[in-house]
């Protein structure tokens, strides 16, 4: 095994964790403190989400000796920043992410569930995932028109790097944009709390609003936008990864790493291309090795995790907000894409794109709940018509 290994591979997986990491960390700490999480426990989300898809994608991918990339669910924070509080609290969302963890374990176990997940049809799930995008993805243009002096040069900086290398574009933004902090932002040492990394239990409290506000849409997304795109990125590379065990490993990982304020953890679909490439190594059987050393990039960026936490806490909000934005960007354009391709189900999924987006709240369950329940009973409804 170990004669596998290759300098080239390591480097791959090191280059994918950092892009991974970079590009959307301030997505997963934004959400937690969306939905309750005080500085401490959104550091623990962050640390035990680190480690937990750092371990889950090393133990993987030796096991199947495949690059089976794992990662945070960057959609799933974006809808935690949408559905704001919920009845009961941060320790609700973390019943939601318990709850939605072992949906994912479900899925593995019990194949029609994935079948069904898989069912929804796919301009509504896309529709609901660009819904969720949205707000965040608008942050970049009111920073501007908020604070130009620091907004204008991340995004200048972003979009002239995304024309060289677009991969680098986001990380090259968080860059300027720490650098911008740092010049201008005067962090108050002595409330920014210890910066060693600590895991910090929250008992669960399941509700009715946060099962079917957080949890449902969070497995959704997690299924639709992650684990389904993930596979189909390890197909088109040449492999075929047993997916049932794929989901049983990421559920119980998820599930483990839960009380400690973490979110759901899922195939990588972006960074996953980065591993599974011939970029990583000319031979197939030997690309195993980039995804090992991601995930042990991640558990040594996730030891990080509260310095993190602590600077995001100290800056603009709005200029955190908009960085977040620009890793959007592409998982928005995408889903708007899909959403709206066929012209049948075009009207349901702009309903529920709009429903979604509007970040309405009914019964104290959020708009992504709502928004796939209009889009899919007007989809229905123009089927029963024809």
């Amino acid at each position: 095994m170990l004669r596998e290994m290759s300098a080239r591979a390591l480097v791959a997986g090191v280059l994918a964790a950092f892009v991974g990491f970079a590009s959307s960390f301030a997505v997963i700490v934004n959400g937690l403190a969306a939905v309750g999480a005080t500085q401490a426990q959104a550091a623990s989300g962050l640390l035990a989400i680190s480690v937990a898809m750092g371990v889950c994608g090393i133990v993987v991918s030796l096991r199947l000796r495949m690059p089976i990339s794992v990662a945070w669910t960057t959609p799933g924070a974006a809808l935690l920043a949408t559905t704001g509080p919920v009845a009961g609290g941060f320790p609700a969302a973390v019943g939601a992410f318990l709850l939605c963890g072992g949906l994912i374990v479900v899925s593995g176990l019990f194949r029609p569930l994935g079948r069904w997940v898989a069912a929804i049809p796919a301009p509504l799930a896309s529709a609901m995932m660009a819904g969720v995008l949205l707000n965040l993805c608008l942050a970049p243009v009111r920073a501007v028109a908020e604070t130009p002096t620091l907004a204008l040069p991340v995004v200048l900086v972003w979009a002239v790097v995304a024309r060289l290398k677009r991969v680098f574009a986001v990380p090259a933004a968080v860059v300027v944009a720490v650098g911008l902090i740092a010049l201008t932002t005067h962090a108050d040492t002595a409330k920014m709390g210890s910066l060693w990394p600590v895991l910090v239990p929250v008992w669960p409290v399941f509700s009715v609003a946060s099962v079917v506000g957080i949890a449902v849409p969070l497995f959704i997304v997690t299924m639709a936008s992650q684990n389904i795109p993930g596979m189909a990125v390890l197909r088109v590379n040449g492999f075929t990864p047993p997916a049932p065990r794929l989901f049983r490993a990421t559920g119980l990982a998820s599930i483990v790493a839960a009380p400690f304020g973490s979110p759901a953890i899922n195939l990588a679909a972006i960074t996953a291309a980065m591993c599974a490439g011939e970029d990583a190594h000319p031979e197939p059987t030997r690309r195993y090795w980039a995804a090992v050393s991601a995930g042990a990039m991640y558990i040594l960026l996730g030891l990080g995790a509260a310095a993190a936490t602590a600077f995001l806490a100290a800056s603009p909000p709005i200029l955190i907000e908009a960085v977040a934005g620009l890793a959007l960007f592409g998982a928005f354009g995408g889903a708007m894409m899909s959403a709206v391709a066929e012209p049948s189900s075009r009207e349901a999924a702009v309903v529920t794109f709009l429903v979604t987006g509007s970040g309405v709240t009914l019964l104290g369950i959020s708009g992504a709940f709502w928004g796939l329940v209009a889009g899919g009973a007007l989809l229905a409804l123009g089927r029963w018509r024809r």
